[in-house]
């Protein structure tokens, strides 16, 4: 019976960093959402893990200077699953997904608000863990992965551009990247993760390179690739503190012959960048159940031309993990 209600539950949440690449270029950065870094999981076992994710600018960069807005507001609310299995000891497998209640771009003076929203992208994620040692209570961890993301939101949705008052004729025009729930390409993960714990405190270090491929309107979106370093510590059993410094870089986009970036809203200057974050996350666990908050804090963005940069973003998740079958005392 409990297995009835987990794989329904799973059907349910499959049936994706990842807000805009530049005010004109949209697109997603890193597909993956939620939580800390990832290892490995034991052997046989399960984690379902749900997150809400707010993201709010109005924030225009040119470089690394404050510029004019190009319009008022962006603005995402997004639920992101994940459901990952201890195939073995060392190899995990996870399926991702994200939906967006709704991505929404307000024009300057609060006209001309384009919205959208649905299910964005599935993630196939497994990871092996490379090396493994514990030493009373210390213990390393070096694992990699190589996902694959697999577009299933729209990415080329429409708005109406003009009305004519006679015949009531519509004209319709593909709507910005920066609200497509997708950017419609088909992705590869590059990912690396390196642990060291002691009793109450940990270190890790994780690495993600995001290959972007072409999409079917002729569009590849710039490549992304991130550095992180954590440091965490385990207060009162329970309670943990971590706090993450991610780096992050975003290429330019580019267009196959003949596409005309300009109707799509893209401008290939105004696209691509490097920033800096600081993100604090308080977790509490209590059996296998973990509950999370964490917020990214820009410390320093530099983006091509001039571009929204990132102002707020917090999430909130949580994690539930148990064993499928009980293990062998062996």
């Amino acid at each position: 019976m409990r297995i009835l209600f987990l794989l329904s539950l799973f059907i349910f949440l499959v049936s994706e960093n990842i807000y805009s690449q530049g005010c004109c270029s949209g697109g997603n950065g890193c597909p993956i959402a939620g939580g800390t870094s990832q290892g490995v999981l034991s052997e046989k076992q399960l984690e379902l893990n749900a997150n809400y994710q707010y993201f709010n600018s109005s924030k225009f960069f040119a470089q690394d200077r404050d510029t004019a807005r190009l319009f008022d507001n962006l603005n995402t609310n997004y639920l992101y699953f994940r459901t990952a299995y201890g195939v073995t000891k060392n190899l995990t497998m996870s399926v991702e997904a994200g939906y967006f209640i709704n991505k929404t771009q307000i024009g300057l003076e609060k006209r001309d608000t384009i919205e959208s929203g649905g299910i964005a992208d599935i993630i196939l994620f497994p990871r092996y863990m490379l090396y493994s040692k514990t030493k009373g209570t210390n213990r390393t961890e070096i694992t990699l992965g190589l996902g694959l993301k697999i577009p299933i939101g729209t990415y080329n949705d429409s708005l109406v551009a003009y009305t004519n008052p006679r015949s009531g004729e519509k004209k319709y025009i593909t709507s910005p990247p920066v609200v497509q729930p997708t950017n419609g390409s088909q992705d590869f993960i590059f990912y690396g993760f390196f642990l060291k714990s002691f009793k109450n405190f940990r270190m890790f270090l994780n690495t993600i390179y995001v290959k972007k491929g072409w999409n079917p309107l002729g569009l590849k979106f710039g490549n992304y690739a991130n550095v992180s370093l954590f440091a965490g510590k385990t207060f009162f059993e329970h309670l943990g503190a971590t706090i993450q410094i991610k780096g992050e870089w975003i290429g330019k986009i580019q267009s196959a012959p003949k596409v005309k970036l300009a109707s799509y809203y893209i401008d290939k200057d105004a696209t691509g960048g490097k920033s800096v974050f600081i993100i604090p996350q308080i977790s509490y666990n209590y059996k296998s159940v973990t509950i999370y908050c964490l917020s990214e804090i820009p410390i320093y963005q530099y983006l091509n031309k001039a571009q929204i940069g990132s102002q707020y973003q917090v999430t909130f998740g949580v994690s539930y993990r148990f064993f499928i079958k009980k293990m062998n005392k062996e």
